[in-house]
């Protein structure tokens, strides 16, 4: 997570400097910024163009704005596009007596930031999220506290709605995935109808929009398409009463983290083959990935830098010395110790990277590359 402040007055830009130093020593990476009259210590002057701040970060970055709602919606406005791909924007007062989540409350973590600013600072958090407000389940939130891949914006939209409007969604949890059923109950009995089998899944998805979570993209996408394709062939009408394929929102877990080695210089075609490759044979999809690891002398390789980039994954490094801790790996290459100082590239990285992990993939040699996988069980929180 990445955060910048930009305050316009004395006061704010202090109170701004406060947040900022809170941030950074919860380690979280966060610069502040000021005209340049205010600007002291780790606080920044403005740039000569302020909102080109706002246009290199957006998407990556969190952006609170001490000061006017008016000059954050002017800031920002040039950039918005929606909520699946917009960075959270927060407003607060000078004098921290409000905290507003401004856009991109839930996918974003406005909302979440705003309450965490709301602890530290005393200031009163302004929520006005439908779903929010009225205390309702919020497929996109229960998304990203689950760290569940949403595959269809439309469908989400269209839930949101439903549980809005006072219907009840369907669910299906496919095997392999952990949840508290005492949990489920006490929170969304009255909004999610939990379905125990397929047969119960199938007879209320005829009226309801459901949910589908499964532990791989494959699986699940088998699971949806035969699940429309018996109910309703391509089209069917929804909850709305309009004419449409039907509301069915698959969600899937993002906790596989890849451990890779390879050649200096390997070309981006050829990684993101292999790595992809690896990956299917398992069921799974790039959007499954939490992380990519490797060792240290491969922080700067430009084909992984470029498949992080591509698919928005997070890539961590370390030194040979660490790696070397992981004790137990499937096979060994002197080549690759000689070449790294140790003998296990992926799997060690993998194993590192993911310490809670279970070992999906042992040491996959693909063209001059290795892959290894692991992967976190998933608890899913109600």
């Amino acid at each position: 997570m990445k955060v910048v402040i930009l305050s316009f007055t004395q006061a704010g830009t202090r109170l701004g400097e406060r947040i900022g130093s809170q941030f950074r020593n919860e380690g979280i990476t966060c610069q502040n910024y000021a005209p340049a009259g205010y600007a002291f210590a780790d606080v920044l002057p403005f740039p000569e163009n302020p909102k080109e701040l706002i246009r290199e970060g957006w998407g990556e970055t969190s952006f609170l704005f001490i000061g006017a709602v008016g000059i954050a919606v002017r800031y920002i406005a040039p950039y918005v596009k929606d909520k699946f791909t917009d960075s959270a924007v927060v407003v607060m007062d000078e004098k921290s007596g409000y905290v507003i989540p401004l856009l991109s409350g839930h996918l974003g973590g406005a909302v979440e930031l705003s309450n965490q600013l709301a602890v530290w600072t005393g200031a009163v958090p302004v929520q006005t999220t439908a779903t929010d407000v009225q205390g309702k389940f919020a497929v996109d939130v229960f998304a990203k506290k689950n760290h569940l891949y949403l595959t269809e914006r439309e469908a989400a939209k269209q839930i949101s709605a439903a549980v809005l409007d006072g219907k009840q969604v369907g669910l299906w949890i496919g095997e392999g995935l952990v949840f508290e059923q005492e949990d489920f109950q006490k929170i969304c009995l009255k909004e999610l109808i939990l379905c125990g089998s397929q047969e119960e899944l199938y007879s209320f998805a005829e009226e309801h929009p459901v949910i589908v979570i499964t532990k791989t993209a494959e699986e699940g996408r088998q699971f949806v398409e035969s699940l429309a394709g018996s109910l309703w062939g391509d089209v069917r009408n929804n909850v709305c009463g309009c004419e449409r394929k039907p509301c069915i929102l698959l969600l899937y877990p993002i906790n596989i983290t890849a451990g890779v080695g390879c050649r200096k210089q390997i070309s981006k075609e050829l990684f993101e083959k292999g790595l992809n490759d690896v990956l299917e044979g398992y069921g799974l999809e790039p959007t499954q990935l939490k992380q990519l690891a490797s060792i240290d002398l491969k922080k700067e390789e430009p084909a992984i830098l470029a498949y992080a980039q591509k698919y928005k994954v997070p890539f961590a490094t370390y030194p040979a010395e660490q790696l070397e801790k992981i004790t137990e790996v499937s096979a060994t290459s002197r080549f690759v110790k000689q070449v790294t100082g140790v003998d296990n590239v992926c799997e060690r990285a993998a194993r590192t990277a993911d310490a809670d992990g279970e070992l999906l993939c042992p040491k996959c040699i693909r063209e001059q590359m290795t892959v290894a996988l692991t992967e976190t069980e998933v608890t899913l929180q109600f």
